[in-house]
């Protein structure tokens, strides 16, 4: 722990919001068939599948690289297929990979590099911009893809998913 609570408290939540919505997906997959992680309504729709290597390509992009300087192998076009042939399992085994590894990242960041300017995408348009602002990014971006393959669970299943506390009903 450093001196400074305000960035401790920032980078130890959004470490553990990023292994709660982890467990959130987790949990929306284990209902789920092959075919259903791939299913599109139509081609301007993206699979589930698809929003996890998308997130995973992500993750690494910003965290990886941008914050712990690892190598930026990201291709993105290529997490929009639509033909995506990878079975949903090993979808999920690298999108759990690369968070759990950016969590450690981010958990183990020195607060003092909080407002460093990063690079993380150096060929689109979010350019330098502050540690701080790229894990807030990706957190939020995290969040918002989960929502989306909560709600297609939902669809697919038609059921509710129980993901927070019981509901009395």
């Amino acid at each position: 722990m450093s001196s400074n609570t305000v960035a401790d408290n920032f980078l130890a939540y959004a470490a553990s919001r990023l292994q709660l919505l982890q467990r959130d997906i987790a949990r929306c997959l284990d209902k789920l068939s092959d075919t259903q992680i791939h299913h599109r309504g139509g081609d301007h729709e993206n699979s589930i599948a698809n929003l996890l290597i998308h997130l995973e390509g992500n993750l690494r992009q910003w965290i990886l690289h941008g914050i712990d300087d690892q190598p930026d192998i990201r291709q993105r076009d290529a997490e929009f297929d639509l033909t995506l042939s990878l079975p949903g399992a090993e979808a999920l085994a690298r999108f759990n990979r690369t968070l759990d590894e950016s969590a450690r990242v981010i958990a183990a960041l020195d607060p003092a590099r909080l407002l460093t300017i990063i690079d993380p995408q150096p060929t689109g348009i979010a350019r330098h911009v502050t540690i701080l602002e790229a894990i807030f990014k990706i957190v939020g971006h995290v969040e918002m893809h989960t929502g989306q393959i909560i709600l297609l669970t939902k669809q697919l299943t038609a059921s509710d998913l129980d993901l927070t506390l019981p509901r009395k009903r």
